[in-house]
């Protein structure tokens, strides 16, 4: 069987909000709050992907159990991926300070990724065997990697 194309469309759209949300904020916060302080950035930075990722991550996981419901396959309800660290945050802030529409790419790219390192760290587990299949607001990453 295969999930019905409402379901999927729901939960790329999900997943779209969250990540648009997190980078909508920290815009939001850059121009009210500017780029001078450093540390501030990274704090709230890392408190969006940290609060939106795992909201992108467990979505990964009702998805990744639903598929695997819909195979009969009998594994281990998933398991939400870390999302990243504050020290991934603040190289990534500190690489787009300069560019505050790179920095909301940035933490939107990092709550993408939780959803994504969640299913392949399932994935892996379970030993299932899959394709990336870019949908909607693929990042340039995703779609090289899909096309390999």
């Amino acid at each position: 069987m295969q999930i019905t194309a409402n379901a999927w469309n729901e939960y790329i759209t999900r997943l779209s909000r969250l990540n648009q949300k997190a980078g909508q904020l920290m815009r939001e916060y850059i121009g009210s709050h500017g780029t001078e302080s450093t540390d501030d950035l990274i704090a709230y930075a890392y408190g969006l992907v940290t609060k939106y990722g795992e909201g992108s991550a467990e979505l990964a996981c009702q998805m990744y159990d639903a598929m695997a419901a819909l195979q009969n396959a009998r594994v281990s309800p998933a398991e939400t991926a870390a999302p990243a660290s504050r020290r991934e945050v603040a190289r990534m802030v500190q690489a787009t300070r300069e560019s505050p529409p790179q920095m909301q790419r940035g933490v939107s790219r990092l709550v993408k990724r939780a959803g994504a390192d969640t299913t392949l760290k399932n994935a892996q587990r379970d030993g299932a065997e899959f394709a990336w299949v870019p949908h909607g607001d693929s990042c340039a990453f995703c779609l090289t990697l899909a096309s390999r």
